[in-house]
């Protein structure tokens, strides 16, 4: 199966704490990767993580509060001081661009490479990214300032050829891509091979859905609808419902209901309030209504 998996960077809310660092997360698409949010401490974590700077293509920020997008100043300019050549984009609410471009003419007036911006509409749900390997979407989410989400979907893979027919039909290397596309085999003879007896099923499709900062919004739930991997925001738990409503942020238990609803695989949580002196009450929380619940922890690795 082809790489498909998130590592977390920061999960926590908008203060850093000896725990918990604000919102950025890697994922991997067969070895493309992408940003998604970019908060402080972001470089320090791509070094733990070993991830390399140059490797990352773009990033998708999914609103301009600081504890989601602080950090990408400090990375652009790392990438340059890294002599980077290729070009490095930028998905974002339009005003990132208009904010971030004095900082990056007084600091970096000699970029070693181009940075493309591209303004999204965070009120709708776009296509915005697309290659051989994944598209990605937008998702509107409800929060206090105009905030998507990113819908990472990977594309169809090819069909699986069966070794044992390879050797027994005698199929040279050059026409084994062909198979796995769907072509039948014509053998020396002039006898015609389906492809179904020669392949097995590509692997399943697989998709990530990433939802920041959000109130509780079931219309939400349809537009991930059989999602492999949902990372959904869970602020609070219900007992502080109150203070998730006036912020427009979501509990634990929201979370789960979304999770449930949407009929997602599997649910990963973060973005966790100070409040709280355990994370182990917000697992508690979702897992009572949606147990594929996983909490999110910085420098976690996982599939998709």
């Amino acid at each position: 199966m082809n790489k498909f998996d998130v590592t977390i960077l920061g999960c926590g809310c908008a203060v850093p704490t000896n725990d918990h660092l604000p919102s950025a997360q890697v994922v991997d698409v067969r070895g493309k990767l992408f940003l998604v949010d970019c908060a402080e401490g972001t470089q320090l974590q791509l070094r733990r993580n070993r991830i390399p700077f140059h490797n990352i293509s773009a990033v998708f920020i999914s609103h301009l509060h600081g504890d989601h997008c602080y950090g990408l100043m400090g990375l652009l300019a790392t990438f340059s001081l890294l002599d980077r050549t290729k070009p490095f984009h930028v998905y974002a609410h339009p005003d990132l661009e208009r904010i971030l471009k004095p900082q990056l003419d007084y600091y970096c007036r000699d970029l070693s490479y181009e940075i493309h911006f591209h303004a999204i509409d965070t009120s709708a749900e776009n296509l915005i990214y697309e290659d051989r390997s994944v598209e990605i979407r937008t998702l509107p989410l409800c929060h206090s300032v105009p905030c998507c989400g990113f819908l990472f979907t990977e594309k169809q893979g090819l069909r699986h050829i069966r070794r044992d027919m390879i050797d027994f039909y005698g199929i040279p290397h050059y026409d084994i891509n062909s198979i796995k596309e769907g072509a039948d085999w014509v053998t020396p003879e002039g006898e015609v091979v389906a492809n179904e007896r020669l392949t097995t099923p590509p692997d399943p499709v697989r998709s990530y859905a990433y939802c920041s900062d959000t109130a509780y919004d079931e219309s939400l739930a349809m537009r991930i609808k059989g999602t492999t991997l949902l990372y959904h925001e869970a602020t609070y738990c219900e007992d502080l419902l109150p203070k998730a409503q006036k912020y427009k942020h979501s509990t634990a238990a929201q979370a789960a209901k979304i999770a449930q609803l949407a009929g997602v695989g599997r649910l990963l949580i973060g973005h966790y309030s100070k409040c709280y002196t355990s994370d182990d009450v917000f697992l508690k929380e979702a897992q009572g209504i949606f147990p594929e619940t996983i909490l999110a922890k910085e420098n976690m690795r996982i599939e998709v």
